[in-house]
C-alpha cells in the first residue's frame, strides 16, 4: 500500500470488515485527492482494496486532470468509442484476490446504479453494502487549511450580505434582492454558490426552502429572509440571517427574539465531548418552552465542509460526540404559516472549551429599506 492519503480509508476497510470500497468524483474523493471531477455519464472509479494498491478506472479525456494526482496505482483509462466495459474488466483482473471477495463499500448517496451495474458484472461474488457513512466520516475533524477555507466562504458571503443590504428598497420583489445578492457574491470573490441562495419576504420566509418570486414586492413589516454561502476552493458557507422591512411588530419582535436566544443556547451548549442530541435538545427547549413552540418545523443544523450538508446532523436522537475540529450549523427557526419566518444560522467549528462561531455578521434584529432612493 502506497498512497498515505488513503490511510483513513485503509483504517475504515479494516475496521468494518471490508474487501475494498469504490469511490467516485465527489466530496470524499476531493478530501483524498485534493481535486475533483465532474460526475457524469462517463465513470471515473478507484477502487481501494484491503491487500493491494488502489486501482483506477477513468475516461480518457480526463486523463491529462487525473494525471495530476500522481495516483500511486495502476490506471485503466478508457476512450468513448470503445466503452468503459474492457477497463473495468482490466482493473478486476487487476485484483485477482477480489475476484471471490464479497463485502464492497459503496458512497450510497452519491455513486449511480449503472456504476455498481459495472462492478457487479466484473465482480460477479460481490455484496455492495452502504459504506457513505463510514467513508464519509474521513472528513468529520476539519485541517487547518479546510478552516481557512471555510472562513473565506463565510468572509465573502457576510461582505455581499451587506452590500445587499443597502441596497433594498420598498417594493424590489424578492427577485431582483436575489439578484443583487449574486452580484454581490462574485464581485466580492466567490468561486461558485454554495447553492441556490433563498430570498423570501412576508409569508414566502415561512417556507424554510422557499423560492424567490417574481410577482412579489416587499412591503413595510415583511420578514426578510436570506440563507446562502459562496463557495471558495469547494468549501461553504451557510448562512441564515432574517431581517424586518422599514418596520416591526412587537409580536414579530418577541418571535425573533425567541429565535436569537436559540440560536445563542446553540452555541453556549456546544463543545468536544457533548453529544448532538443534546445541543439540539437544549435549543429545542428553548423553542418548546416559548410562546411559539408549534411553529417548530426543524432539527438544530447539520455539519459543513465541502458539502453544504455533512455530518454531523445536530439534531435529537443523534448519539455522536462532538470532536474538535467538527464544523457544523446552529440555525433554529420559527416559521408562522401564510405570515412570517424567522431563522439564525452560524457556522461553527468545535474546540476543546465550546465553539468558535465563524461567521460574526450581528444577529440583533435589524430593520433594511428604512430610506427610500
Amino acid at each position: 500500500m502506497t498512497e498515505p492519503r488513503l490511510e483513513p480509508i485503509y483504517a475504515l476497510l479494516a475496521a468494518n470488515n471490508l474487501d475494498a470500497v469504490a469511490i467516485v468524483p465527489g466530496s470524499n474523493f476531493k478530501r483524498l485527492f485534493s481535486i475533483d471531477f465532474h460526475l457524469m455519464e462517463r465513470p471515473l472509479v478507484i477502487l481501494i482494496p484491503n491487500k493491494s494498491d488502489p486501482v483506477a478506472i477513468v475516461p480518457r479525456l480526463e486523463m491529462g486532470s487525473f494525471d495530476s494526482l500522481n495516483f500511486q496505482g495502476p490506471v485503466f483509462s478508457w476512450p468513448d468509442e470503445e466503452g468503459y466495459g474492457e477497463a473495468f474488466a482490466a482493473a478486476a483482473d487487476c485484483l485477482p484476490e477480489l475476484t471471490t471477495a464479497r463485502n464492497f463499500g459503496l458512497e450510497a448517496q452519491r455513486m449511480r446504479v449503472f456504476e455498481q451495474m459495472a462492478l457487479q458484472k466484473v465482480f460477479p461474488s460481490a455484496v455492495f453494502s452502504d459504506a457513505h457513512a463510514e467513508i464519509s466520516a474521513i472528513r468529520l475533524i476539519k485541517t487547518s487549511n479546510e478552516i481557512e477555507n471555510l472562513k473565506k466562504a463565510i468572509q465573502i458571503s457576510e461582505a455581499a450580505l451587506e452590500m445587499t443590504l443597502q441596497q433594498v428598497e420598498l417594493g424590489q420583489t424578492e427577485k431582483q434582492i436575489e439578484a443583487i445578492l449574486l452580484k454581490e457574491l462574485f464581485a466580492n470573490g466567490a468561486d461558485g454558490l454554495a447553492f441556490e441562495p433563498i430570498v423570501a419576504a412576508g409569508e414566502n420566509s415561512a417556507q424554510p426552502h422557499a423560492s424567490a418570486r417574481h410577482n412579489y414586492k416587499i412591503k413595510e413589516g415583511d420578514a426578510l429572509m436570506f440563507d446562502f454561502g459562496a463557495s471558495w476552493n469547494g468549501y461553504n458557507a451557510d448562512i441564515t440571517r432574517t431581517f424586518f422591512v422599514k418596520q416591526v411588530s412587537e409580536h414579530d419582535r418577541a418571535f425573533y427574539e425567541t429565535v436569537l436566544r436559540a440560536n445563542e443556547r446553540g452555541k453556549q451548549v456546544s463543545r468536544a465531548g457533548t453529544t448532538a442530541h443534546e445541543v439540539d435538545d437544549q435549543v429545542q427547549k428553548v423553542l418548546e418552552n416559548s410562546q411559539f413552540a408549534q411553529f417548530r418545523r426543524h432539527k438544530t443544523g447539520h455539519g459543513l465542509g465541502l458539502d453544504v450538508h455533512e455530518a454531523p446532523q445536530i439534531m435529537r436522537g443523534n448519539r455522536t460526540t462532538l470532536q474538535a475540529g467538527m464544523v457544523f450549523t446552529v440555525e433554529p427557526g420559527l416559521y408562522r404559516e401564510g405570515e412570517c419566518g424567522v431563522r439564525i444560522e452560524d457556522d461553527v467549528v468545535v474546540t476543546d472549551n465550546g465553539v468558535e462561531c465563524l461567521t460574526s455578521f450581528p444577529r440583533e434584529l435589524r430593520l433594511v429599506a428604512t430610506t427610500v432612493t
